[in-house]
């Protein structure tokens, strides 16, 4: 029996300092898979360059061969549109793709343990990290807070994993038909509802480069994953309202009582504090309102989620 055609989908940006090093990991994994039977000789790695400003791109096509193809985007898109571009180009030819960052701090060692999975009949395999030791512990509280928030705003995701996983082609192929602009893959794909199996690794620090989720893109991708699947902000909003709404009749009920007794209202302090504080939680709920707004404009326009400058085979 023929074996599954698998690729492998690394999307980077900036990654000239751990891409030899992680080529010839892959590579090598690759290999020993395809001697050992487990996929097929026609298997691939396929690097896609989220518009690179360093010699990424350059490295890419010096390393493409008989297993080895390169997707070069005319520009940044962002993580997740990268690796939809890879995993869109995937499907053409490929039976399984395994997602994985050019890092290489997921381990790889999992990807063969996730294929026996997929033979068995699994069409999504998630690659869960058991614990999160190797990252600081500003990363480590806030992608838990994240975690939490997220199950709490109702979103469906997978605790403690994040793009490590392996699809079949008729599970990209479902996925493709998501149309969004604001992409979220890691609620997407568990929307799919195809068998699913999860695989545990142990994370390892990153050796060379440095991470490109800054604290800016940890939030910015933090509300697009709510405000793509959630709109349980907007309920707070109104039980915000109801929370001023029996707020304001206290206050009433006190200077009814208080103007009876013949006392005099305190004045401008608190007042005035009353009133920054209402204006302020008002502005925040306008916010809300601009960020689902926003994301109903972008999706409105439909335009590509990128562009492909080069395809190199």
């Amino acid at each position: 029996m023929e074996k599954s055609t698998l690729a492998i989908v690394v999307p980077c940006f900036n990654e000239e300092a751990v891409l030899p090093q992680t080529n010839e990991r892959l590579l090598a994994l690759l290999d020993a898979m395809i001697a050992a039977r487990l996929v097929g000789q026609g298997s691939y790695i396929l690097y896609v360059d989220d518009g690179s400003h360093d010699r990424t791109w350059p490295i890419v096509e010096g390393c493409c061969g008989t297993h080895v193809r390169g997707l070069k985007l005319a520009g940044n898109v962002g993580h997740q549109n990268a690796l939809m571009a890879g995993l869109e180009a995937a499907r053409a030819d490929a039976d399984v793709t395994v997602s994985i960052d050019a890092d290489l701090q997921d381990d790889i060692n999992a990807i063969p343990e996730m294929v026996k999975k997929f033979d068995t009949g699994c069409d999504i395999v998630y690659g869960v990290r058991r614990s999160r030791k190797a990252d600081s512990f500003f990363k480590r509280t806030s992608a838990q807070a994240f975690y939490r928030f997220m199950t709490d705003m109702g979103a469906k995701s997978v605790y403690n994993h994040a793009d490590f996983r392996l699809m079949s082609r008729r599970a990209v192929d479902a996925l493709c038909q998501y149309d969004e602009r604001n992409l979220y893959l890691r609620g997407l794909v568990p929307l799919l509802g195809y068998q699913t199996d999860t695989v545990y690794y142990d994370r390892s620090e990153r050796q060379m480069g440095k991470s490109k989720y800054t604290l800016g893109k940890m939030i910015s991708f933090a509300v697009d994953g709510i405000t793509s699947f959630s709109v349980k902000p907007l309920r707070l909003i109104f039980y915000l309202g109801a929370v001023f709404l029996l707020i304001s009749l206290a206050i009433l009920a006190y200077v009814i009582v208080a103007l009876c007794q013949g006392n005099g209202v305190p004045g401008w302090a608190s007042l005035m504090l009353s009133i920054w504080f209402v204006g302020g939680c008002v502005l925040m709920c306008l916010s809300v309102l601009a960020a689902y707004v926003g994301r109903i404009y972008t999706e409105g326009k439909h335009r590509p989620r990128y562009h492909v400058e080069k395809y190199v085979k």
